[in-house]
C-alpha cells in the first residue's frame, strides 16, 4: 500500500528495449514485442542489443524508467496511459507493460527481465493503477505531468541529502 510519506517503489532490473506496438494489450503483444527484441534493427535506436540493468521506480504518477549508473531519466510513463502489464507465461522472469505516448496515437511496449521480482513487481504495478484511478476519480485528476516533476524532483532531493551525508562523512 502506498502512502504520502512513502510513495513510491523502486527496483533493480534488466532493461530489455520499447518497441512500438499496434494494439495496447494482450500478452500477445508482450510476445511479439520480446520476438522484435531479440532481431536486432539497425534502424531502430530503441532496441537495446544488451540488456542493461535499470532503476524502475513506480509511484501513484507512473513509472520511470532511469540508467543505473547515472539515473539518467530514460523513460516516463503516467500511470494514466499504461493500458496493460503481465508477465510472460513461457519466460516467467519477463515481464511488460503497454503504454500509450502521450503525444502521439502510438503505443509502446517496454519489456524487462527480473529472475526474483517479475510477479511481484506486476502485482505492486496494479495496484498503484487501481490506487492512482480510485485518487484520480476523487480528486477530479490532477495534472500527471506536473505530479511526475514533483515525483522526480523528491527523488532527486532524497538522493541530494543522502550524497551530503556521504560528504560529511568524509570529511570528518
Amino acid at each position: 500500500m502506498f502512502s504520502d510519506e512513502d510513495s513510491e517503489i523502486s527496483f533493480t532490473v534488466k532493461f530489455l528495449g520499447r518497441v512500438e506496438v499496434v494494439c495496447p494489450d494482450g500478452l500477445q503483444m508482450l510476445e511479439e514485442a520480446l520476438e522484435s527484441l531479440k532481431t536486432p534493427d539497425t534502424y531502430s535506436t530503441e532496441k537495446k542489443g544488451k540488456k542493461s540493468k535499470v532503476y524502475l521506480f513506480l509511484s501513484l504518477s507512473g513509472l520511470d524508467i532511469l540508467e543505473y549508473k547515472t539515473k539518467f531519466l530514460l523513460y516516463s510513463c503516467p500511470l494514466s496511459t499504461v493500458s496493460f502489464c503481465a508477465v510472460l507465461p513461457t519466460f516467467p522472469e519477463v515481464f511488460g507493460f503497454v503504454a500509450r505516448h502521450p503525444a502521439a496515437n502510438t503505443y509502446h511496449c517496454y519489456m524487462f527481465q527480473s529472475k526474483k521480482f517479475s510477479h511481484v513487481l506486476v502485482s505492486v504495478i496494479g495496484d498503484a493503477f487501481q490506487i492512482s484511478k480510485r485518487e484520480e476519480s476523487v480528486r477530479g485528476g490532477r495534472d500527471l505531468i506536473v505530479e511526475s516533476l514533483r515525483h522526480k524532483n523528491k527523488v532527486l532531493q532524497k538522493e541530494n541529502a543522502e550524497l551530503k551525508k556521504k560528504l560529511t562523512g568524509q570529511t570528518n
